[in-house]
């Protein structure tokens, strides 16, 4: 299915990978997406030390854009969980200022 901000996204995690940045991205069911609020994707920064400053810097003019490190595991094996919904924003934003505040 053709959903153009879905295409967007993956132009930019192609071109990221091209360019040494991204090691592997996935995105999986794509052929049920129908907007890019429902998308997971999934990405594995290279080992370069500010690989994943990049990815963001990259995807942060998406809407609601956020990620988080993907613990379950359910749908990729991927290191990092990416979104575009206000939903998962929340949730990861409230995650990250926890883990602030405990450390």
């Amino acid at each position: 299915m053709y959903v153009k901000e879905i295409n967007d996204v993956k132009e930019v995690l192609s071109r990221l990978k091209d360019g040494g940045i991204v090691s592997e991205w996935a995105l999986p069911y794509e052929n049920l997406l129908t907007r890019l609020t429902a998308a997971i994707f999934f990405v594995t920064p290279a080992g370069k030390e500010d690989a994943m400053e990049h990815i963001v810097a990259d995807l942060e003019s998406f809407d609601n854009f956020s990620y988080r490190v993907n613990h379950e595991r359910k749908l990729s094996d991927l290191r990092f969980r990416v979104t575009f919904s206000a939903e998962e924003k929340e949730k990861n934003d409230k995650a990250s200022m926890e883990t602030t505040t405990t450390n």
